[in-house]
């Protein structure tokens, strides 16, 4: 028997299910019959329900009305993810809106695209790269960068100049990031803790799986790092580096999220405030 909202003790599960409950609830009621394809019987458009009923929607998914109750009201039913895709045709969700109904689930959409499926770079973002004075670099789901400008390859000739595009290969396996990246082995633990929490979205990508294999088998500290579990949001703050042509540097990492559920990251490394407004006092800006 499924589990009543007032059984349920509070816990993160049943707070999404009541707020599955409520999304479904209001999209349901701004839906009219007439955009759900059905007529009005014998002329009358009077309702006492706002929107569709929740029998007319149970209809149009192909559900029990029952079970489709049990949903919005919060209890514990089991649902799959093709019932939830027709849900989300029926109360013709927006693509952000289906994705939302997906989260609150914990369910993969059917219609997603698949797992490891190419992700090219938007246009747009390799357009504003080009606007950028700044160093600036785009990175895919792997991290490996598939943009950057003139400013981001002078200053990481050894990375954006070489063969190896991958942030963490570089990183981890070419021996002048070693030099070149101040404090170069705890910005390494940092960066590997930072991508395991970006990847652990698609923790069954064969894409990521062999990236970190062939990571473990080439480089005994990253394999000692993944062991760790640890775990850090993707942050910006100060970075220095050691410039073979431009000497000491120190910049702000800034790290961007486009919209549009795009699974690529845009990162920029500005001047300091401090250096700028040092520079400003030698200059009398």
């Amino acid at each position: 028997m499924p589990t009543s909202p007032s059984d349920a003790s509070s816990d993160p599960a049943a707070d999404r299910r009541h707020l599955l409950g409520a999304f479904l609830r209001r999209h349901r009621e701004r839906l009219t019959p007439a955009e759900a394809g059905f007529a009005a019987k014998g002329g009358s458009t009077r309702r006492r329900t706002p929107g569709l009923r929740r029998e007319e929607l149970a209809q149009l998914c192909g559900i029990s009305p029952t079970w489709y109750t049990w949903l919005e009201q919060g209890r514990d039913v089991s649902v799959s993810p093709s019932a939830l895709a027709r849900v989300a045709e029926a109360l013709h969700l927006t693509a952000a809106e289906r994705a939302y109904l997906f989260e609150l689930t914990r369910k993969r959409d059917p219609d997603a695209p698949a797992v490891g499926a190419a992700d090219n770079p938007p246009p747009a973002l390799l357009a504003a790269l080009s606007a950028m004075t700044a160093p600036a670099y785009l990175l895919d789901r792997l991290w490996t960068a598939v943009g950057w400008n003139p400013a981001a390859e002078r200053l990481f000739g050894g990375w954006l100049g070489g063969a190896e595009p991958n942030l963490l290969r570089y990183v981890f396996l070419d021996h002048s990031a070693r030099s070149f990246i101040q404090d170069w082995e705890n910005r390494a633990r940092r960066l590997l803790a930072e991508f395991r929490a970006d990847t652990a979205r698609h923790p069954d990508d064969p894409a990521v799986r062999a990236l970190v294999d062939g990571l473990r088998q080439a480089s005994a500290l990253f394999a000692q790092l993944w062991e760790d579990h640890g775990v850090l949001e993707r942050e910006g703050g100060m970075r220095r580096f050691n410039h073979p042509l431009d000497g000491t540097l120190m910049l702000e990492q800034l790290t961007l999220r486009p919209g549009g559920r795009s699974g690529h990251t845009l990162v920029m490394l500005v001047a300091s405030s401090d250096r700028v407004a040092a520079d400003r006092r030698e200059t009398g800006d």
